[in-house]
C-alpha cells in the first residue's frame, strides 16, 4: 500500500510528545544560531545568506545529479540580494532561473503558493522543455504515469508509484489549501509535512524533488518570518542521500502516521544548523575581525588584501604573495607587512626565516591563519 491508498490520507498524524521534544532542540539551536548571527552587523549578515543559499542551490541540484558552477551560482545570488563580491562571475541564463526560483521561495514567502507561482518555478527548472534527453511537459502538472525507478534497463526496481495524473488538480488544490491557510501552524513540523506531502503527490514529470525542498525552504522563512537563509537543509540532505532516500521511500509504502519521517527531518535541520558554523565561519571570522579593528587606520590595498584572505584566498600569506596579489614591489609588500604586524594585525608564525608567513589576528582570543597549500 502506498501512502495515499490510505484512507486518511492526506489527514497525516504523528506523535506529538515524541516530535515536540525535537522540535524544542530545534528551535534552541536556531535560536542560538540567530542569536551569533544579529552581532555581526547587516552586511556580513547578507554575506551568510549568500553561502548558505548558494550552497543550498547547488546541494538540491546535486541531489538529482545536476552540476552546478558553484561561482556562477554565489554571483548571481550576491547579485539578485544587493551583496558585493570580489572576484565575481557572469552567470547563465540557466543558473540565473534556478537562483530566482530558490530566492522566491525564501524572500517572498508571505506570499500564496499557487498553481501558476509553481509553474514559473517548473519553467526555470526546464526552460528548453527537455529533461536530459527526455522531452517532458513544462509549466503544468502531468498527463502520465509517475514512477520512481532505478537501477538498469530490465532489472529495475520501483521505489514508489505516485497518485495517478487524473488526480493531480485536485491533490494540489488540497495541498495548497492546506500550505497557505493561516491556521496551518508555522513551524519546523509544517517544513517537514510540505516537503513529504509534495514530493508523494510527485505532480511534476521532473523536479519535483527539486520544486519540493523549495516549497520545504519557504516553509522554513514562514517559521522564522525571515527570508535570510543562514543553514542549508538541501546540503545536509545531500550528505545523507542514502538515509533521506530510505525513509521517503519508508514512509511512501506505510499509513499516514509520518512520525518517523518528521523526526528524521527535523534531525537533518538539527545537523544542518550544526553545520553551519564551518560555512558560515569566513563570513564570521571576517565580520569579527572588521568590528575589532574598526579604530586602526590602513591603507585601501592593506584592506583589500586583508579582505581577500579573509575571503579564503588559497596560499600562505608571505610577503611574496601578498606582492603577487597586490602587484606592487616585495619591499613595498614588506613595508605594508611589517606595519600590519605592529599595529598587531598580522602575527609571525614560525617557520624558515626567509619564507615567514602571518596569521591574521581577529581578536585577543582568535588567530586566522590561511590553511597552508602548495599555493604560492
Amino acid at each position: 500500500m502506498y501512502i495515499y491508498e490510505d484512507p486518511r490520507w492526506p489527514s497525516f498524524t504523528w506523535n506529538k510528545d515524541v516530535v515536540n521534544m525535537k522540535l524544542h532542540q530545534v528551535n534552541k539551536k536556531a535560536g542560538y544560531l540567530m542569536g551569533r548571527l544579529s552581532m555581526i552587523g547587516f552586511d556580513a549578515q547578507m554575506s551568510a545568506v549568500v553561502e548558505a543559499v548558494s550552497h543550498d542551490i547547488i546541494s538540491s541540484s546535486e541531489i538529482e545529479g545536476v552540476k552546478l558552477n558553484t561561482e556562477q551560482v554565489r554571483s548571481s545570488v550576491a547579485r539578485r540580494l544587493g551583496v558585493q563580491l570580489l572576484n565575481a562571475t557572469t552567470s547563465s541564463h540557466y543558473i540565473d532561473d534556478i537562483v530566482e526560483m530558490a530566492l522566491d521561495a525564501t524572500t517572498n514567502y508571505a506570499a500564496p503558493l499557487t498553481n501558476e507561482r509553481l509553474f514559473g518555478w517548473h519553467n526555470c527548472l526546464f526552460p528548453t522543455g527537455w529533461s536530459g534527453p527526455i522531452q517532458i511537459d513544462v509549466a503544468k502538472y502531468r498527463t502520465g504515469e509517475m514512477k520512481v525507478v532505478s537501477g538498469m534497463f530490465g532489472r529495475e526496481k520501483i521505489h514508489y508509484i505516485a497518485p495517478s495524473a487524473d488526480r493531480m488538480d485536485e491533490e494540489m488544490k488540497i495541498f495548497l489549501e492546506w500550505f497557505n491557510n493561516a491556521a496551518t501552524e508555522s513551524d519546523y513540523v509544517k517544513s517537514a509535512i510540505a516537503h513529504l506531502w509534495f514530493v508523494c503527490i510527485h505532480p511534476f514529470d521532473d523536479g519535483n524533488g527539486r520544486i519540493g525542498r523549495a516549497i520545504a525552504d519557504m516553509a522554513l522563512s514562514q517559521t522564522e518570518n525571515s527570508g535570510m537563509r543562514f543553514f542549508c537543509v538541501s546540503r545536509q540532505i545531500s550528505n545523507d542521500k542514502k538515509q533521506y532516500y530510505d525513509i521517503l521511500e519508508k514512509t511512501q509504502k506505510g499509513g499516514c502516521d509520518i512520525t518517523d519521517w518528521i523526526l528524521w527531518y527535523l534531525d537533518c535541520l538539527l545537523r544542518s544548523i550544526e553545520h553551519s558554523d564551518e560555512l558560515l565561519s569566513k563570513v564570521m571570522n571576517k565580520a569579527i575581525f572588521w568590528q575589532s579593528h574598526a579604530s586602526v587606520t590602513l591603507s585601501e590595498r592593506q584592506k583589500d588584501v586583508l579582505n581577500l584572505y579573509l575571503d579564503g584566498y588559497p596560499g600562505k600569506l608571505t610577503a611574496k604573495n601578498w606582492a603577487k596579489r597586490s602587484k606592487v614591489s616585495l619591499d613595498t609588500a614588506a613595508r605594508d607587512i611589517k606595519d600590519l604586524v605592529e599595529k598587531k594585525i598580522l602575527i609571525p608564525q614560525q617557520g624558515r626565516v626567509r619564507d615567514v608567513h602571518y596569521g591574521i589576528s581577529c581578536s585577543e582570543s582568535i588567530i586566522l591563519i590561511p590553511m597552508p597549500t602548495d599555493v604560492e
